[in-house]
């Protein structure tokens, strides 16, 4: 008999050969179902709403996986992690982007002391990591929601122009006087490091958990446009800005995830580096109005609000993705879905199944 939790828990059953089992970092619905990544997969997890159990208010299963190799050209090989920290559903399309940052190999205790230290100064790039990509959503003879490489109205599946090293994203930040010194560091080193994806029509917009600049968190718009068989950076105006800067005041924090309620953005925000610390949500009013007046290539926006402190634990339980519920499941109350990274033993049910949490909003 599965254990019951409370009525804000959000039960996810996992299968045991499911590419996303427990480490999730991204989440957007397509009417009943339920899109998630993890960022030890190269590939997303799509999960149907069934009857809840016990008290609780929601329950997802009968767990799908899609393979990122079996709808793209990847840059690196088909079993290379991709790293996935964002997600966002537009336009008949699922986003996904990775992080795009280095990583460094860390210690382990069976390990003599002269190989540990050399571990930790080795630097390596996964070929997947640096990967934004649109995957066509299309129904099933079920009318299940299905990710494909070419959908018949054709629309295609398609990624940021790139290979294993780099991308147009990361050659437009090299000589960056912010972000080109970052380039070369690990994410968790306070280098770059992208885990935010919010999507308004062709301009996208990714949260960076780093770096931190003196205490600014930053945010990146791009405008995305399909040529050939790849997806490439056009101009975000008449003068031929690809990028523009948005630095944020969250406390010190790094972006975790964003999406857009209405006109507002939500950003979910946590500590940059490996750190057992707040994690917070913060609200920038009709966000998607100045973004879209905006003309200036840098911008720096204190004018938003805490709106929820959530609770973390020590090494577990870190707060990683957020988005809003469907209507139809909020019943009439604005809700968010939150999900977790290495959830602790009080958001797991055996092996497979994972809790994640509703959150009221206004």
């Amino acid at each position: 008999m599965p254990n019951t939790r409370s009525t804000n828990a959000v039960r996810l059953e996992f299968s045991p050969g499911s590419l996303v089992q427990t480490n999730l970092s991204g989440a957007a619905f397509t009417g009943d179902w339920l899109w998630v990544a993890g960022d030890e997969a190269c590939g997303v997890d799509r999960l149907r709403r069934l009857d809840p159990i016990g008290r609780e208010t929601l329950r997802f299963g009968e767990v799908r996986d899609f393979a990122l190799a079996d709808l793209l050209d990847l840059p690196g090989a088909a079993e290379e992690e991709a790293d996935l920290e964002g997600m966002a559903v537009s336009d008949g399309f699922l986003w996904v982007v990775g992080s795009h940052g280095l990583k460094r190999k860390n210690i382990k205790p069976d390990r003599s002391l002269a190989d540990n230290s050399k571990r930790l100064t080795k630097v390596t790039l996964d070929g997947n990591r640096r990967l934004l990509a649109c995957l066509p959503i299309e129904p099933d003879a079920q009318g299940a929601p299905c990710l494909v490489k070419q959908a018949q109205d054709g629309r295609r599946a398609l990624r940021l122009k790139g290979d294993s090293q780099a991308n147009l994203l990361t050659r437009a930040l090299a000589d960056d006087p912010h972000f080109g010194p970052y380039m070369a560091i690990p994410g968790k080193d306070n280098g770059f490091d992208v885990e935010g994806l919010a999507v308004d029509g062709p301009r996208l917009l990714l949260g960076l958990r780093g770096p931190v600049l003196r205490g600014w968190s930053a945010l990146l718009e791009i405008k995305i446009e399909a040529r050939a068989d790849h997806l490439r950076l056009a101009p975000l105006d008449e003068r031929g800005t690809l990028i523009r800067k948005h630095f944020l005041q969250l406390d010190g924090l790094g972006i975790r995830d964003l999406h857009f309620s209405g006109d507002d953005l939500y950003i979910l925000a946590g500590p940059t580096m490996v750190l057992n610390g707040d994690i917070r949500v913060f609200k920038w009013p009709l966000a998607r109005k100045q973004l879209a007046a905006n003309l200036e290539p840098v911008q720096f926006e204190t004018s938003l609000t805490e709106a929820v402190s959530l609770p973390h634990g020590r090494g577990t339980n870190r707060a990683e993705a957020i988005c809003d519920l469907p209507p139809e499941m909020a019943g009439g109350k604005p809700r968010w879905l939150v999900l977790y990274d290495a959830p602790g033993a009080d958001r797991r049910d055996g092996e497979h199944t994972v809790f994640g949490d509703l959150l009221r909003h206004d």
